[in-house]
């Protein structure tokens, strides 16, 4: 998964070079949605938890690991967060899931592990890695 995790680093620097500092962070966000530093918290929960799943498939299948966005986002009192900390904090996490996805063992791309609330759903280490990629692109494209 070298080239998910290059795609990954590339999304990390533009971003942090060429989007981030024309977005305003201040915005509050209409009722019910998240704000630009909720969305960036959202995204910092989301590197955790897939971290998580992407190091234990190295030894470990079949489990199951999810979380709940609404109440972490929430938990974490990201809205009153230092802005310039969280978007370390999401660089950090996320350069660290680049630098596992980098030298992934090949032999594990196809290990499964249940990420659905309800019922089991069991997806490959390689579809979560490119699923997790196009989620953050969509949250990265919502900020404004």
């Amino acid at each position: 998964m070298p080239h998910i995790a290059e795609q990954l680093t590339n999304i990390i620097t533009g971003f942090l070079d060429n989007r981030a500092p024309a977005i305003n962070w201040q915005n509050t966000a209409a009722p019910g949605k998240w704000s630009n530093k909720q969305i960036i918290g959202h995204l910092i929960d989301s590197a955790h938890i897939n971290l998580q799943r992407f190091v234990r498939c190295t030894y470990e299948e079949k489990f199951k690991l999810i979380y709940y966005q609404e109440e972490w986002v929430q938990a974490q009192h990201y809205a009153e967060a230092d802005m310039n900390n969280l978007l370390k904090l999401w660089e950090l996490v996320n350069l660290q899931i680049a630098r596992v996805l980098a030298t992934y063992p090949a032999e594990r791309w196809r290990i499964t592990c249940d990420n659905n609330r309800g019922e089991p759903v069991y997806n490959t280490v390689e579809f979560i890695a490119n699923d997790y990629v196009a989620h953050m692109v969509h949250h990265l494209n919502q900020l404004k």
